[in-house]
């Protein structure tokens, strides 16, 4: 099957969340705490294009989520399309903020097989970059796209059996989308400081950035007001702004009745809200909300 795999998926993207951005549609998904066995074949089933693990808030649990990854892989499926793709895309948003030292938890998360991570707190396009730079590895003289040089150390067998590849495949694959036309792992850098708001026209133009996530309630405890008030609105769509200005991707959390609204913002990237067990009500009605409203 991988041999098989790896020809018919040769150009293509085995992230569904890449795919789906690649062709220029909106992608939606869900945060979890949820590890269990239930909860990732209730997603990988699920009508939506990624999930993210909180490791930021939840347990930092390694071994629990290459167990979920597992899971998530739905033999059915590949059985059915004759490919490896990653229809669901797993993602995590990793503990250390911006202003940490990020590096061996990346390595960990992505040698476990996630397809991308999510950084919070990032204020400086310095940190940006640092985190870029641990999601690559380090380029061949005869790559295309060789900056930002990569820091990843290789350890590819476990991500090798999530992915379904051999380890020359998953190199050529496990790199930054869109930095590289032909990456499948993304990098979200989270806005939710006032420095952040600030900086974020640099964080934005930083090579290997996939998109920017908003994080309204450390945002504006940042900026001392109160979630409603009308300046942390204002620095929501200034985020917004700089993602259109520099063509990355602009992700926040919406409920259903904010959907249109967010889209309407430009947003491309709309999570629906936390889930356990598999999608609950209000994650269902924001994600259809969101696949409602018509260009």
């Amino acid at each position: 099957m991988t041999g098989a795999a790896s020809a018919q998926d040769g150009d293509g993207h085995l992230s569904g969340l890449v795919d789906t951005l690649a062709r220029g549609e909106r992608a939606y998904g869900v945060s979890t705490y949820d590890l269990s066995l239930e909860n990732a074949r209730a997603l990988a089933r699920a009508d939506i294009d990624y999930v993210y693990v909180d490791m930021e808030h939840g347990p930092m649990d390694f071994a629990a989520l290459q167990g979920f990854l597992l899971g998530m892989i739905d033999k059915q499926a590949i059985a059915e399309s004759g490919s490896v793709r990653q229809r669901v895309t797993p993602l995590a948003r990793i503990p250390p903020y911006g202003r940490d030292l990020s590096g061996w938890v990346v390595k960990q998360a992505l040698d476990i097989g996630l397809m991308g991570l999510i950084f919070p707190s990032i204020e400086t396009p310095e940190q940006a970059l640092a985190a870029v730079r641990s999601m690559r590895y380090p380029q061949r003289r005869d790559s295309r796209y060789p900056e930002p040089p990569g820091l990843r150390g290789v350890g590819t067998q476990l991500a090798t059996w999530f992915w379904g590849l051999s380890v020359a495949d998953y190199v050529r694959h496990a790199d930054l989308w869109p930095l590289n036309p032909a990456g499948d792992l993304v990098a979200f850098m989270m806005v939710e400081t006032a420095t952040g708001v600030r900086n974020v026209d640099a964080i934005a133009q930083v090579p290997g950035v996939t998109g920017i996530l908003i994080g309204p309630s450390d945002l504006s405890n940042s900026l001392g007001l109160p979630r409603e008030a009308p300046e942390v609105e204002g620095a929501i769509e200034t985020i917004a702004g700089a993602c259109r200005t520099h063509g990355v991707t602009c992700a926040i959390t919406a409920t259903a009745a904010d959907m249109p609204r967010r889209i309407a913002q430009g947003f491309t990237m709309l999570g629906g809200g936390r889930a356990g067990g598999g999608l609950g009500a209000a994650n269902d009605a924001a994600i259809r909300a969101g696949r409602a409203v018509r260009d």
